[in-house]
């Protein structure tokens, strides 16, 4: 999804203006879009002309309207959000107040406003647009001094920070300078790590380098965390991975992902997590069928007492 302006009030009253880009776009749209809700797009509409000796033909021409949404149609099929409502702008093709359906798809902008803005939906929207909630792998390529903070996505590969400091030489019997100089380099990337990447997205983080500069950091970042007892660094410290890269410039992060080691990693990442949660939409039948069983359900690794003792005495029974 792709935001290009955004006008909220200090009321949270306003309107945004996105353009979908994928179909699972169209899915974030459908739950965007609200009864009541003031929508803009461009449309096609089907209108009668008269010619000048009297006989009466129709046409259909394109112009934006805006509607006062009254009813919300997904096709999860064809990724079309068909949108009914009263026009609240007449112009020469539609009168104010006449019905007309606007069908969303993808590529196509539209701009929606709302009287009232929540915390829930501005979510969606930041998650929609940012990249970044749909990566789950980071990757840390790092050599002394130069480090570079990576999401990849399926589609791409996006440079969340680029840390640079200067380290000095270490010289025959003083290594201060040096080690305080590694230190805060350390310390930049940790903040960098903690800053962009989403431990609750992220399943797997690479920590790539030459020599023994990713097994330094990574001591180093653990060390700290203990010491601040930093609980999101701790409880995600099996994320962490740590493999060979020839540098730590951003074109050495190919090189990483071809790694048979790493791909086999990345692939049994949801298992080491020791579960997998799916989302059933609504719409469909699978969705309607679990809504029939309060919404919510799981395959348990272990026995429940009481399900148990109705099994044990239905056989009995039997």
């Amino acid at each position: 999804m792709k935001l290009l302006r955004k006008d909220i009030e200090k009321d949270n009253a306003g309107q945004v203006t996105l353009v979908p880009e994928e179909p699972e776009d169209m899915w974030h749209t459908y739950n965007l879009v609200q009864v009541g809700d003031s929508l803009r797009a461009s449309t096609i509409r089907k209108v009668q002309t008269e010619s000048s000796t009297g006989s009466v033909g129709s046409s259909r021409v394109r112009t934006t309207l805006t509607l006062c949404v009254e009813a919300i149609d997904f096709d999860s099929q064809a990724c079309q959000l068909r949108v009914r409502g009263t026009n609240l702008q007449e112009n020469e093709y539609v009168k104010m107040g006449a019905y007309h359906t606007i069908e969303l798809e993808p590529n196509r902008q539209f701009t929606l406003a709302k009287k009232q803005w929540d915390s829930v939906v501005l979510a969606r929207i930041e998650q929609a647009c940012d990249p970044a909630w749909s990566a789950d792998v980071a990757a840390v390529v790092m050599q002394e001094g130069l480090a570079h903070v990576c999401l990849v996505t399926p589609s791409m590969t996006l440079t969340r920070a680029k840390v640079e400091v200067s380290i000095p030489r270490k010289r025959r019997g003083n290594c201060s300078q040096h080690d305080r100089a590694l230190e805060r380099f350390y310390e930049q990337v940790v903040q960098a790590v903690q800053r962009h990447i989403h431990f609750d997205v992220v399943k797997c983080v690479l920590v790539a380098s030459p020599g023994f500069v990713r097994e330094q950091f990574c001591d180093y970042m653990f060390q700290q965390a203990v010491k601040t007892d930093n609980k999101v660094l701790l409880e995600n410290r099996s994320k962490f991975l740590q493999v060979h890269a020839s540098s730590g410039h951003k074109y050495s992060l190919k090189e990483v992902l071809c790694d048979p080691t790493v791909a086999s990693r990345l692939s049994d990442t949801v298992k080491e997590n020791a579960g997998t949660v799916r989302i059933f939409s609504s719409l469909h039948v699978s969705g309607e069928q679990l809504s029939q069983l309060t919404g919510v359900a799981a395959i348990l690794r272990f026995p429940v007492p009481e399900l148990s003792d109705q099994e044990d005495s239905s056989s009995e029974e039997d």
